[in-house]
């Protein structure tokens, strides 16, 4: 069973000197070199100040789990499809900005495996898997998973399985260090792109919107405004195919991560009609308009793997 959906990735980015290439456009893949790391620049933001060890965490997104706790000092965050047509939140932090609480938790997916796979060794923090999808995130090169620890807790002001919760300090430091994941950033604004005040994503069961209000965008979900922002957001038509890892409860998408297509990138008020490519699972991800690289916004990105 196949179909075709769309969504959104990243890669992190570049020493905020080396990236004033785009004078006067989109910068040209040849003239992006890899990042700086003298700069001590985010490869995540392409803000000043490094990265820590990186931690992912698995994040409710149905109305019952709204609003979430530490969305906004998330570096990245993925919106991804799951059962049912829903979604489902990856936050990405990294080890230097941890808020103290984050939640609710909730579990993994075959997605997770490849779309991590681009970092290294990154902590993926979640509730449970599904019983054959459990041992070999356990065992993956690519992540460590970390789940059912003594920092995973339960409050009681939300029915269960919408109140688990994460002190994640311990769970990053078991993260992977920071690396460049194709992402590129610079202030100035690329020229091209249209005006562009909304913009919006959807799943079969899930909808996204973000809305431009001069200095971010404000994300709504599902037509109800949330407290969270964003810098950036890409919207990335990605492949969507049924999981290896089958569920009683019907279809589980597995959204291709690998692969290129066509994305939808926002920033200060603009959207680029955009390509993205990612040759292999270890590979960070690149955007480009017209063979150019296109920078984003120095700040916080949502990436929505649109169906």
């Amino acid at each position: 069973m196949r179909r075709v959906r769309a969504r959104g990735a990243w890669a992190a980015a570049a020493g905020a000197m080396a990236l004033a290439l785009v004078a006067a456009g989109c910068t040209g893949k040849d003239a992006a070199p890899q990042p700086t790391r003298g700069a001590a620049v985010s490869y995540l933001t392409g803000q000043a100040g490094g990265d820590g060890r990186i931690l992912a965490v698995k994040i409710d997104n149905v109305p019952a789990a709204r609003p979430q706790t530490g969305l906004d000092d998330a570096a990245i965050v993925y919106a991804i499809e799951v059962e049912g047509g829903l979604s489902r939140l990856m936050a990405v932090f990294d080890g230097e900005h941890l808020p103290p609480v984050v939640g609710p938790v909730r579990s993994a997916r075959e997605t997770d495996l490849q779309l991590l796979a681009e970092y290294d060794r990154p902590a993926l923090a979640f509730s449970g898997a599904q019983s054959e999808l459990l041992p070999v995130l356990r065992s993956s090169t690519d992540l460590t998973a970390v789940t059912g620890t003594k920092d995973f807790y339960r409050s009681h002001d939300r029915p269960a399985p919408h109140n688990e919760y994460l002190r994640p300090a311990a769970a990053a430091a078991k993260g992977g260090a920071a690396k460049d994941i194709g992402l590129r950033f610079d202030a100035a604004v690329p020229a091209g792109g249209t005006p562009a005040t909304t913009a919006s994503a959807k799943m079969p069961a899930a909808r996204f919107s973000f809305t431009w209000n001069g200095s971010r965008y404000r994300v709504s979900m599902d037509g109800k405004q949330s407290p969270w922002t964003a810098d950036n957001v890409i919207v990335q038509h990605v492949a969507v195919k049924e999981s290896d890892y089958h569920s009683r409860t019907g279809f589980v998408p597995f959204s291709q991560t690998v692969g290129h297509g066509s994305a939808q990138v926002l920033r200060n008020g603009r959207s680029y009609a955009a390509a993205w490519d990612r040759p292999a699972a270890s590979d960070g991800t690149a955007y480009t308009v017209g063979g150019h690289t296109l920078p984003l916004h120095p700040g916080r990105t949502w990436i929505v793997l649109e169906p």
